[in-house]
């Protein structure tokens, strides 16, 4: 007879975690920090984390940033 599960719900990503789930290498990673363009990110002894909201924030801006840029397809 199996248990039911008991993990515990994420609360944050490691970056080579948030990289792989947003398809995008740990180089552009630090560069977006770097930018200032990153995620929010928090220190836990000598891991850089980042929270579930911090990443949820993050996208919300990206998406934001990208409605404001003017379309690259032409209008012919």
């Amino acid at each position: 007879m199996e248990t039911p599960s008991t993990t515990t719900p994420r609360g944050a990503f490691t970056v080579a975690e948030f990289c792989k789930a947003h398809s995008f290498t740990k180089v552009l990673f630090y560069k977006l920090i770097k930018e200032g363009r990153g995620p929010r990110i928090m220190k836990v002894g000598s891991r850089t984390l980042i929270s579930i909201e911090a990443a949820a924030d993050w996208r919300r801006q990206m998406e934001d940033c990208a409605a404001l840029m003017p379309s690259r397809r032409s209008k012919h």
